[in-house]
Formats: structure tokens, C-alpha cells, sequence
């Protein structure tokens, strides 16, 4: 899948919510399920102002010229190994640059004792440790669980909708923790089409604000799990 297709995919609803991105929300919508990209696509894709900068950091620190190169989108929102190339010092650099003039000094001090402590350029950084601070929404629990991106074995595919067995974040003891599993209805189509059209029983899916956006190998099951366990550990160090 061309990598602009797979960040549209993971914008979508955020997008239709308002949370982020442009007004071009039926556009990106068609671009995803015609798989078609364009200089158009690119154009509405360069707005998600909370994204886009960790793609070009992702891209700048692996050598590879193009931002929505495939393999950097996934590693944004899913995680690989190009996420292990992005230095302290870049990252740290890049979020310097990004929020000292949105910050105050205390704020900006605690967000960028992050990277030496071993974040990376995840989404679920951002959903943890990012939001929380640069107070765009509401930062509850709610939150964070549609704005991160789940994962979830298809356990019933209904018309518009799947069920899937998740694990649900849930604060215990004053830290943050992926809880036991649970099925959970996510949404699959609008206006009776979607992203995931050929799922089976038994697959495992995405979701992004209870969307489905992508069917999901078993290596990037185990890395998305891999990276969301590790920056939850990063956020209760100073939950």
C-alpha cells in the first residue's frame, strides 16, 4: 500500500472528529478507499500538524527522502526499526524546535526530559506524554484509548461494524495499563463502504478512534503492542 493511502487511513477519523488536519475530510475519506494518490492527497496529508513532523524526523534520521515513504508511516503509527534510528539529540532537537514558543519553561522542561529517558517517535508517545501537555483536547482516560491505535482480533464482522477482543486502557493504582481482554465494536464503513473490506474471522485489525483502518500482520501486531507497553512504562514515570 502506498505510504500517503496508509497515513490517510490512520487521519481519517481524527480528521472527521476535528481533532486535527484540514477540511477536506470527505476528500481524504475518497482517497482511501480508491487507493489513489495524488499531489492532492499529499496537500491535505501536510496539515496534520501533529503527525507530519514526526514523519519528517522518522524520514531525515533513516535517509530516506520522501516523509510518507511506507515504511515511515508505518513506523509512526505502528512502530519498526527505522524508529531506533532517531537519535536523542534529534529528537530531542525536534520537539524543542516544535513547542518552545508554545510552552511554558516548566512544561517544555518536563516534555523534553523524554527522549533521554527513551522515547521514541510513536504515536502512542505523542497520545501519552504529547497531549496531556499541549492541551489541544481534553486529556482523560477516554482520551487516550480512542486516540491511540488499538489493535483487536475480529471475532464477528456485522454489516458497518466488527467486534473485536482488545485489551482497553485502564488506569490502576495511578498508572496507566492495558487491562484485561474485552470485545469492543469498532466502526468499518460509512455510507456503506470502508477501509477493511476483505477481513475474515480470526484476523487481527487497527483502529483509531473506534475505526477500523487496517488488517495487521502478526509482526506489526507485536510491534504496535511492543511500542504502546513501552511508552505507557515512559508516561508513569511521571504520571
Amino acid at each position: 500500500m502506498d505510504g500517503t493511502i496508509l497515513f490517510a487511513r490512520y487521519a481519517f477519523m481524527p480528521n472527521k472528529l476535528s481533532y486535527c488536519g484540514g477540511n477536506d475530510n470527505r476528500a481524504l475519506f475518497d482517497y482511501c478507499v480508491a487507493e489513489r494518490t495524488d499531489l492532492g492527497l499529499l496537500i491535505i496529508l501536510r496539515k496534520f500538524q501533529a503527525a507530519y513532523p514526526y514523519l519528517k524526523l522518522i524520514a531525515k534520521a533513516n535517509h530516506i527522502p520522501d516523509p510518507f515513504d511506507h515504511r515511515v508511516v508505518e513506523a509512526y503509527w505502528i512502530g519498526n526499526e527505522l524508529l531506533d534510528q532517531v537519535d536523542l539529540v534529534q529528537f530531542y532537537d525536534s520537539l524543542r524546535e516544535r513547542f518552545a514558543k508554545q510552552l511554558d519553561a516548566k512544561t517544555l522542561g518536563y516534555l523534553l526530559s523524554k527522549p533521554p529517558l527513551g522515547a521514541r517517535a510513536h504515536h502512542s508517545f505523542h497520545v501519552f506524554d504529547v497531549h496531556s501537555r499541549i492541551g489541544i483536547i481534553d486529556h482523560s482516560l477516554d482520551t487516550m484509548e480512542g486516540c491511540r491505535i488499538g489493535w483487536g482480533q475480529v471475532k464477528e464482522i456485522g454489516a458497518t461494524h466488527l467486534v473485536v477482543e482488545h485489551q482497553p486502557l485502564v488506569l490502576e493504582r495511578g498508572k496507566l495499563k492495558l487491562g484485561d481482554l474485552r470485545d469492543k465494536r469498532v466502526l468499518r464503513q460509512i455510507d456503506g463502504t470502508g477501509f477493511i473490506t476483505d477481513c475474515q474471522i480470526g484476523d487481527f485489525v487497527s483502529f483509531h478512534w473506534d475505526w477500523a483502518c487496517d488488517r495487521l500482520s502478526p509482526r506489526q501486531v507485536q510491534n504496535l503492542e511492543k511500542y504502546t507497553e513501552y511508552h505507557l512504562k515512559l508516561a508513569n514515570r511521571t504520571l
